[in-house]
């Protein structure tokens, strides 16, 4: 069986890539229905506002890259915290964003793999 701390890394490094792509359809597969996410202005946003920001043009990177990421696994559950770079277009606007993330998966596995 596959550590599930390397599948989340993983994970992540392959949602880095899916919002490089600016795929509404490939991010969209990485997150539940009451995904939510938080801005730099500590506004809340959630999966379907943010896909079609992304679908519309509105939203769109060209740097996403998420380091030092730790991984604590709790059964069927996990939280992954990473530092990240994010950099790309809102609404016309360039924007460069230092952040720190902290990202919860429950395995819809029931075998205690990432989700």
């Amino acid at each position: 069986m596959t550590d599930p701390r390397e599948e989340l890394v993983e994970v992540a490094h392959a949602w880095d890539r899916a919002m490089i792509a600016n795929d509404a359809d490939a991010i969209g597969e990485f997150i539940a229905e009451d995904w939510i996410i938080i801005g730099p202005d500590g506004r809340s946003s959630g999966k379907a506002s943010f896909l079609s920001l992304v679908r519309s043009g509105g939203l769109s990177h060209d740097v996403m890259e998420s380091s030092d990421i730790d991984v604590r696994v709790y059964g069927d559950a996990a939280v992954l915290v990473a530092n990240g770079i994010s950099a790309g277009q809102y609404e016309g606007q360039r924007f460069h964003e230092v952040e720190r993330q902290s990202n919860v998966f429950v395995s819809s596995r029931g075998d205690g793999g990432a989700c």
